[in-house]
């Protein structure tokens, strides 16, 4: 049985599963006959002897019953959106949507979109205990955040967090679906684009101890799980590789990321500056962000050609525009540093003073 078929009939079975404590929830909250007193007593699915990836992917994480929930109501409108169709009843006291459901509209998607209020409804009811163990779901911290897994859409300062609209990873959708990762197109919302090349390493003409540097990059990349996990490194040192070339133009610089990556079976995006930088506040952290958040947990090699563009040194503050010039660079370099596949940074000038 392929891919597609297993995780369908995996999802199948958690859909099912999530059917039952949404009815459970509804019959409770309007106090109708429940076959449960309680949403908990509803049994999560075996997936012991379940290969799926989808299965695989729960079981790596060891879901608790709150987080698998949280991950099935994020899938729902991508495979069922007519199941949350529950939550368009009225509020017969206010015509209008009930509060406590949460939700909104999308611009062309006439189902409803969960947010963390609909998953607050869900799970706690009227229980604040619970309600307020929601919140740490969608904390930083969790493994949902550090691995991109899912999270709550930024709302205003003034609006409740909960308020925020589910998402979850492209990614994942597709590996829980087709069961593999499509690559992402160019865009203005991933401006990167695949190097590669048909050359080998008798083709790059470097000092031996330019070679002796690439080759510490490759070992690192070869070794990486056996020094963070086997070696138990993983609280000491991050789990990613940062690399500077230098060197005038035509001295091999995205050649060498390229052979890099067709030695390892890694990946390589050339990063288009052009497109990452911006004269509106703010919008130049936004550009990268999405470049990092696409690629965490893929291990691409992030190529990052003419950085001093970017990582360039940092200036005084004496004004408002080298302060947010300052905050571009603190926000890469910290994006950088947390990445846990390889970075490698490209510049022309060997000398600059920089911040890396």
């Amino acid at each position: 049985m392929n891919e597609i078929s297993l995780n369908a009939i995996s999802l199948k079975k958690d859909i099912y599963w999530f059917r039952e404590i949404l009815n459970t929830r509804f019959n409770l909250y309007f106090n109708k006959n429940s076959k449960y007193k309680d949403i908990f007593e509803i049994k999560v699915n075996d997936l012991t002897n379940d290969n799926s990836v989808y299965a695989r992917f729960i079981k790596h994480y060891n879901f608790n019953f709150a987080e698998r929930l949280t991950l099935v109501l994020a899938l729902i409108p991508h495979l069922e959106p007519q199941l949350l169709d529950l939550f368009f009843v009225k509020n017969e006291n206010s015509n209008r949507n009930f509060t406590e459901f949460g939700g909104i509209i999308g611009d062309n998607f006439g189902g409803f979109l969960p947010t963390g209020e609909t998953l607050a409804f869900i799970l706690a009811g009227n229980d604040f205990s619970i309600r307020f163990q929601i919140y740490q779901i969608f904390d930083a911290g969790h493994f949902f955040s550090t691995h991109n897994i899912l999270k709550l859409t930024e709302v205003k300062d003034s609006e409740p967090k909960l308020s925020g609209q589910i998402i979850i990873s492209q990614n994942l959708t597709e590996l829980f679906t087709i069961g593999k990762s499509s690559k992402p197109t160019f865009s203005t919302k991933f401006p990167a684009k695949i190097v590669t090349t048909q050359l080998d390493w008798e083709d790059l003409i470097v000092e031996n101890n330019v070679l002796q540097e690439i080759n510490d990059i490759l070992m690192w990349i070869a070794h990486k799980n056996t020094i963070l996990n086997e070696w138990n490194l993983q609280k000491t040192i991050k789990p990613g590789y940062r690399a500077l070339f230098h060197g005038p133009p035509g001295t091999g610089k995205t050649f060498a990321a390229s052979l890099i990556g067709k030695s390892c079976n890694k990946e390589v995006y050339k990063i288009d500056l052009s497109m990452v930088i911006s004269k509106w506040v703010g919008e130049t952290e936004k550009n990268l962000a999405a470049v990092f958040d696409m690629a965490e947990n893929k291990e691409w090699i992030l190529f990052f050609d003419e950085a001093d563009a970017l990582f360039g040194k940092r200036t005084g503050t004496q004004s408002s525009q080298e302060r947010y010039a300052n905050q571009e660079v603190a926000y890469l370099l910290q994006r950088t540093e947390d990445y846990n596949g390889t970075v490698i940074l490209a510049s022309n000038l060997k000398d600059r003073k920089s911040v890396v």
